[in-house]
């Protein structure tokens, strides 16, 4: 691939005051602000008005993961504590979906906090209440350097329940606070459906049942697909040159009746928040490796879409080159990873318009912001702040359209 173009990531800071951080969600979730972007003029909205915003014969496509309690605290005999925040299934598999149909024991790579007094051979029990039953939950440490835990149970139950009745909810880590019993709601889609994500799509955390009615009864079509949202999202930009930064990897799944809706819809495709946008661009860059490669392995590092690739097609004819391979092989669904690095110099294939918060300064979403709607994003944060928009994970949204 050519050069890493040079991005400074001082280029993509602005000063953001503690008191614009959502630290707790408005009562009513569709109570809060939209921002409405296109042809570089921007409106203020409430977000109760995004039914009348979206062009009739759109396609609304949502992220239904779920997150899970990926905290785990075990306390030791000598009273210290080790807090356990899984990150992603190494055995018996990898897939997490498949990871939290486990019924006796999986490993998963972790952040481990207090590491340094969790001893080698050392057992962490905790007992878990599930059923009226009391559930032995053990975790031992597998490997100290590559952060790897296996965690045992003694009843059969699934991990996903085994993880609910023990975990807290992992609020990230700008909220500066504990997660409450309430966070268990409100720091959830009400469309959430696929436990696996270990932070909220939080683009979707809007929508309300009659917001979906409301926008159904416009005629635009809502399709969902599957991005399990890793902790990486929120691992800041190190290096000064943005481009370098190193992607996390995460784990998504599409559907034959996903790509049907695409390669079907007769208007502009929105994304549902970023996790949104970065699946379908990679479902794009996938069809690409299989059609031009013949490569059957759904994975797309983060530098693919800047390799030379002349003459890209269209995407429905991507996708319906993709889903005639599933046809033919006997696949109802695709597991991909992606660590897709969308960044200024980036060209959408797939994607219109983009409901999403407002990020973190110098984050690599800010970066995606950027390349989806150019230099103009810094006067949509400057707006949003002199409106007193309420920033983060639970705060307002906006509706950007590509320039």
């Amino acid at each position: 691939m050519a050069d890493r173009p040079n991005l400074p990531k001082s280029s993509f800071w602005y000063e953001l005051p503690e008191d614009r951080i959502a630290k707790y969600p408005l009562e009513r979730r569709d109570a809060s602000n939209l921002l409405w972007y296109k042809d570089q003029t921007i409106r203020h909205h409430r977000f109760s008005d995004l039914p009348d915003l979206l062009p009739p014969d759109s396609l609304m496509v949502f992220n239904n993961t779920k997150v899970i309690p990926a905290r785990l605290l075990f306390q030791r005999e000598t009273g210290s504590w080790i807090e356990i925040f899984l990150l992603k299934p190494i055995e018996p598999s990898t897939v997490i979906q498949t990871a939290m149909e486990e019924t006796a024991s999986t490993t998963w790579e972790t952040m481990i906090g207090n590491l340094k007094r969790w001893k080698d051979g050392e057992r962490l029990v905790q007992t878990v209440r599930l059923a009226e039953k009391n559930v032995q939950l053990t975790a031992t440490l597998r490997s100290r350097e590559e952060r790897l835990v296996q965690l045992e149970w003694d009843s059969p139950f699934p991990f996903a329940s085994i993880v609910e009745a023990a975990g807290k909810v992992p609020l990230p880590p700008y909220l500066n606070r504990e997660a409450t019993d309430a966070d268990k709601e409100t720091y959830q889609t009400v469309y959430s459906a696929v436990k696996g994500a270990v932070a909220a799509p939080t683009a979707g955390l809007h929508f309300t049942p009659q917001i979906l009615d409301s926008i159904k009864s416009k005629g635009i079509e809502m399709d969902y697909l599957t991005l399990h949202v890793g902790a990486g999202t929120f691992q800041p930009i190190s290096v000064e040159n943005a481009t370098e930064h190193a992607m996390h990897g995460e784990q998504m799944v599409f559907t034959a009746d996903n790509l049907r809706a695409l390669i079907h819809t007769k208007g502009k495709i929105v994304a549902v928040g970023t996790t949104s946008i970065r699946s379908l661009e990679s479902l794009y860059w996938f069809g690409i490796k299989l059609m031009r490669e013949k490569e059957t392995t759904f994975v797309i590092p983060q530098d693919y879409p800047y390799r030379n690739h002349p003459n890209l097609p269209p995407y429905k004819e991507v996708f319906s080159f993709v889903l005639g391979w599933m046809e033919k092989n006997n696949k109802k669904k695709l597991d991909g990873e992606t660590a897709i690095y969308i960044y200024p110099g980036y060209t959408f294939r797939v994607v219109s318009g983009l409901v999403t918060n407002f990020h973190q300064p110098g984050s690599t979403l800010i970066l995606l912001i950027a390349a989806f709607t150019g230099e103009n994003w810094r006067e949509i944060y400057r707006q949003a702040l002199e409106n007193r928009y309420r920033f983060l994970s639970y705060g307002d949204s906006s509706l950007l359209w590509r320039e």
